[in-house]
């Protein structure tokens, strides 16, 4: 289905939103205080080696230290080839060595960056991989015929290149590839379709690409950065796939121009259907965009039927929920819970891509009895997510109707990008009740008598829960005064949550 995309610049920040049929599907967002570092390539310095995890940490400048795995280093795996058997990550790299790395996943939460020194650098038709032999064509080019063409063009195309050199500290020249090889190449969905010269066009600016990193290498300092992937709406711009693409508007003139020399260059196909949008409406209001990035916000999702989905991300995973709600059906019960369920699944996929959630996530369907309506479930589901840009896999559904989804995660949900835990409730999604408070406090009056020997005391709490203390607990106060014998004061702090008190001694 034809997508039309809108470009939304502001000073700080530039949204992405791809629409279907007047339908927001997807949206991207990046920060200028928050820049992604997905595909960037460093020259990291090797802090910490740990064995237990088979891993280590990569100074590349970052606040954090990024994690590298010993499967995603080329050496490793090239040993593990020849002998068969994993290879220990001590034997794979040493503290203090500098290690030419990539960039897969953005810092999450409290983790680091991921890296992998399996690097690929993509062009318009093409994925570059220095250090792999590999001819891969992308799943999505259906046709045998036309994967067959490409293979052929690409590999009489092959450039040969030699390892890169890396030196270390103390002169010794190490090869940072241990053999030589011509270079890998993936095929990407874009080149369906592709002439000949346009592929060598490909191969050429990467072969270009990759000599200037390899010179810039040779005077780099350790932690540094040697490639930067290109700003979100250029990189939207080269992956975009023309077929697919009715219109880009984008509302900053500036943009407009940089994109349109970007695509004449590189996606001509694209460069007739890219327009400046100068209306006084905001782009974003257009097809209600705005209003559905903050119902993405949402746990509750409302589907058409009167049904509903109650979607929770938590650090581990992402848990849907579908209910039937208000949908009653017509003819029986079976019948209610299956088209419920389709209509679920049509509406989780959309909102996997919309809210950019990545991990595990379970969904509990609704359980059914007859399993050829199990099986007509996961084919839909198969095939709705057939348009995200992410990896995905789904599993067969459990006895008790759950079904396990993986979604490739690059960088931070929706949700994580534009919410922070609230100060409140602390991230719980929930608060103590006004009663909960009144009582702790009580707990509190007795536990500072016995410990201290005040005259009076001063209870300061929110307003709620003062009022409460005042009337429905004011029989349970004058007992506690009698108790300990000591006046106790209340004063309301409109500053404070409902979870906040202080017990003054006076």
């Amino acid at each position: 289905m034809p997508e039309e995309i809108l470009v939304n610049i502001t000073p700080r920040e530039t949204r992405v939103a791809f629409v279907e049929n007047g339908v927001l599907q997807e949206v991207l967002i990046e920060r200028s205080r928050r820049l992604g570092i997905v595909g960037n390539i460093y020259l990291g310095r090797v802090n910490r080696v740990l064995p237990g995890m088979g891993a280590a940490f990569v100074d590349i400048g970052l606040n954090r230290a990024a994690f590298l795995h010993v499967s995603d280093i080329v050496s490793a795996d090239l040993k593990k080839a020849l002998t068969g058997h994993e290879i220990p990550i001590e034997q794979a790299v040493q503290e203090g060595q500098k290690v030419l790395v990539q960039v897969t996943k953005d810092p999450l939460g409290s983790k680091g960056a991921r890296l992998t020194t399996h690097l690929s650098i993509p062009s318009r038709y093409l994925v570059f991989m220095p250090y792999s032999t590999a001819l891969g064509v992308s799943q999505r080019i259906e046709s045998e015929a036309e994967r067959q063409r490409l293979r052929e063009i690409v590999l009489a195309l092959q450039p040969e290149l030699a390892p890169l050199v890396l030196t270390g500290d103390d002169g010794t020249a190490t090869a940072h590839s241990p053999v030589a090889q011509q270079g890998g190449f993936i095929v990407r969905t874009a080149a369906e379709g592709a002439s000949a010269l346009e592929l060598q066009a490909d191969t050429l600016f990467l072969r270009r690409l990759w000599t200037a990193l390899a010179n810039r290498l040779k005077e780099a300092l350790a932690p540094t950065i040697i490639y930067e992937d290109l700003p979100l709406v250029l990189r939207v711009m080269r992956d975009l796939s023309a077929a697919n693409v009715e219109k880009i508007r984008i509302d900053s003139r500036e943009t407009f121009g940089r994109v349109m020399a970007f695509a004449e260059q590189l996606v001509p196909a694209l460069a007739p259907r890219i327009e400046h949008y100068p209306g006084e409406r905001p782009i974003m209001d257009l097809y209600s965009t705005e209003d559905e990035i903050q119902r993405a916000l949402q746990r509750k999702v409302d589907l058409k039927s009167g049904g509903h989905l109650v979607l929770d991300q938590t650090e581990a995973m992402t848990t849907i929920d579908v209910n039937t709600g208000g949908f009653v059906g017509h003819r029986n019960l079976e019948e209610t819970i299956f088209k419920t369920n389709l209509e679920a699944a049509q509406a989780i996929a959309r909102q996997l891509r919309l809210r950019n959630l990545g991990g595990i996530i379970i969904v509990d369907f609704i359980d059914m009895q007859e399993e050829e309506h199990r099986r007509q479930l996961l084919r839909l589901l198969e095939k709705c997510v057939t348009r995200d840009r992410s990896r995905i896999a789904i599993s067969e559904m459990s006895s008790l109707g759950l079904v396990q989804i993986t979604r490739q995660r690059t960088r931070e949900s929706l949700e994580h990008v534009l919410c922070e835990p609230c100060k409140t409730c602390g991230g719980r999604g929930s608060q103590k009740t006004p009663e909960t408070v009144c009582y702790e406090i009580l707990r509190e009056i007795l536990r500072e008598q016995r410990q201290f020997n005040a005259q009076k005391m001063l209870v300061v709490a929110s307003r709620v829960v003062v009022e409460l203390l005042l009337d429905e607990e004011s029989t349970s106060i004058a007992e506690l005064e009698a108790f300990i014998g000591i006046p106790i004061r209340f004063q309301v702090e409109v500053n404070y949550g409902q979870e906040q008190f202080d017990v003054v001694l006076l």
